[in-house]
């Protein structure tokens, strides 16, 4: 198991997605923030891009942009399992818009107080 400071900035990102609990989701830049790199959500969204296929998983279709739209869906197998993955997690999402966004924002800073 690598050290903390010997993880990747990706690395990082993916253990952060891993703790997204069920039915909840996250952004981009509450990622970046909580990682020290407030300008760099576009860098998590790029990592989140790579996610998928990889061992454990990751659950990209839980994290968004700070508007709760799903940016990212066109990066999974097909441009509705994104809204599918969350709908069976009991978030609903219409026109890729999340609703009642703020009730299913997680912040991966109210957790942990560093990673």
């Amino acid at each position: 198991m690598k050290l903390l400071e010997e993880l990747t900035f990706n690395e990082k990102v993916y253990q952060v997605v891993r703790l997204i609990p069920k039915g909840r989701v996250t952004t981009y830049g509450a990622i970046a923030k909580f990682l020290g790199a407030a300008r760099s959500s576009r860098v998590v969204g790029w990592a989140m891009n790579n996610a998928h296929g990889l061992i454990p998983a990751i659950p990209a279709h839980r994290v968004v942009n700070r508007n709760g739209l799903l940016t990212g869906k066109n990066h999974f197998e097909s441009p509705t399992r994104m809204e599918e993955l969350l709908l069976a997690e009991g978030i609903k999402v219409i026109e890729d818009q999340i609703q009642n966004f703020d009730e299913h924002l997680w912040n991966p800073a109210d957790l942990m107080d560093g990673f």
